[in-house]
């Protein structure tokens, strides 16, 4: 099975920016998507950005313009490059891999890295 861990989260000013990195263990093939998500307290869990194994992008509309999602499947890892950073993207991020498969789709989710935007 897949196993993702974040790395990158942190305090950061409003403005600034951030790059999230998830690296997984276990075989991730070109049919994988692989997205970021966002939770924050008392919040439900929201998509940040997708990409496909052909570098298909998808981003949620109040990250469009400052964030960017990028991977690298020879070295089983998703990146998220956060830019002009807001209070309001405080939260905590994860990284997903969803996997097709005939009986149901899989999701695997790693444990999630701390971002907190603040002056």
């Amino acid at each position: 099975q897949v196993q993702l861990v974040e790395s990158g989260g942190g305090l950061v000013q409003p403005g600034g920016s951030l790059s999230l990195s998830c690296a997984g263990s276990g075989r991730i093939f070109s049919i994988d998507v692989m997205g970021w998500y966002r939770q924050a307290p008392g919040k439900q869990r929201e998509l940040v950005a997708t990409i496909t194994g052909s570098s298909r992008t998808n981003y949620a509309d109040f990250v469009k313009g400052r964030f960017t999602i990028s991977r690298d499947n020879a070295k089983n890892t998703v990146y998220l490059q956060m830019n002009s950073l807001k209070p309001e993207d405080t939260a905590s991020y994860y990284c997903n891999l969803r996997r097709p498969v005939v009986s149901a789709t899989s999701d695997y989710w790693g444990q999630g890295t701390q971002v907190t935007v603040s002056s």
